[in-house]
């Protein structure tokens, strides 16, 4: 088999081209071949390369997104090229590669070696931090067919970073039915809008904030806290962090949802309560809903 590190670098080469000339995929099949012909006849694994490269740039705007919602600090285009195309990489090989031939670690391993080659002096922790998040986010795939030892030292968690964030479980009455609106993310769960407040605001007016935000709804009433959660999660510059959610019930005015501009959701809609439970939901997000229709199904009564 060619060598596929190297094939890695003339992909590498061949995106960072097409992402300079405006994203044509046209100019890949001669750029891919330009780039092979550098390194020496039978360089690269021509199948594997085009696979990759023709994949990226059809799926780009999907894996942004995915980028996005896992680096939030960092918009796409504020990402240098090289780092950007070496996250494009990874995250395709991640998501889409066959795990017999790529297994996700590989893949993370692969695109960090890159970023360390052709990147920046943080390149290379700023893509294990991307990937990382997006890996734990898919459950960590194969994790048990790697060596648990580890390779850095871990934070304490007492002394881990903590963000605080709200969101709310958005209710809304049409006619005689009940409503939930969520919103939906890149990884393919409906969620709840939610957000970090901003200074002077309380959780009610974050609440507020972020509903208009993300669903395009005007909260009529905060009726009542639903609980708190915590996870950690690993920010690409910071390392782990500890997240703390509140969660609030907030009834809004029915009406057509709008998804506002946020980086990693697709999709906003209302479900009537009989639909809720078909839906993909995340482990933490599940009790809160689950309270929810327990309140709105006494309101019924």
């Amino acid at each position: 088999m060619a060598n596929r590190h190297l094939s890695r670098s003339i992909i590498l080469q061949t995106l960072f081209e097409w992402d300079f000339n405006g994203k044509n995929p046209d100019i890949i099949p001669d750029s891919l071949k330009r780039n092979t012909e550098e390194f020496g006849s039978g360089a690269g694994d021509d199948d594997f390369m085009k696979k990759i490269s023709q994949g990226v740039a059809k799926k780009y705007t999907d894996l942004d997104r995915i980028i996005e919602k896992a680096a939030p600090d960092w918009p796409i285009q504020k990402i240098a090229n090289v780092d950007r195309n070496v996250l494009r990489i990874g995250l395709y090989e991640l998501l889409f590669s066959d795990r017999h031939e790529v297994p996700a670690k590989v893949a993370i391993n692969e695109a960090i070696e890159l970023a360390k080659t052709f990147g920046g002096e943080t390149s290379g922790k700023f893509i294990n931090g991307v990937l990382g998040a997006v890996y734990k986010e898919l459950g960590e795939p194969g994790k048990e067919e790697h060596s648990k030892k580890k390779t850095h030292t871990e934070v304490p968690y007492e002394e881990m970073p903590i963000d605080k964030l709200v969101g709310a479980v958005v209710f809304a009455k049409n006619g005689e039915d009940w409503y939930l609106g969520f919103v939906h993310d890149v990884f393919g769960r409906w969620t709840l809008a939610k957000g970090h407040m901003k200074e002077g605001e309380t959780e009610a007016d974050t609440v507020v904030r972020k509903v208009k935000d993300e669903l395009g709804a005007e909260v009529t009433e905060v009726v009542e806290k639903l609980g708190e959660h915590e996870y950690i999660a690993t920010h690409p510059k910071d390392g782990k962090i500890r997240k703390q959610v509140s969660y609030y019930m907030a009834e809004a005015k029915y009406g057509e949802l709008k998804l506002g501009i946020s980086g990693g959701l697709d999709d906003a809609r209302w479900f009537k309560l009989s639909q809720i439970l078909d839906l993909n939901f995340y482990d933490d997000i599940l009790p809160m809903v689950t309270k929810s229709l327990q309140i709105l199904s006494a309101k019924k009564k």
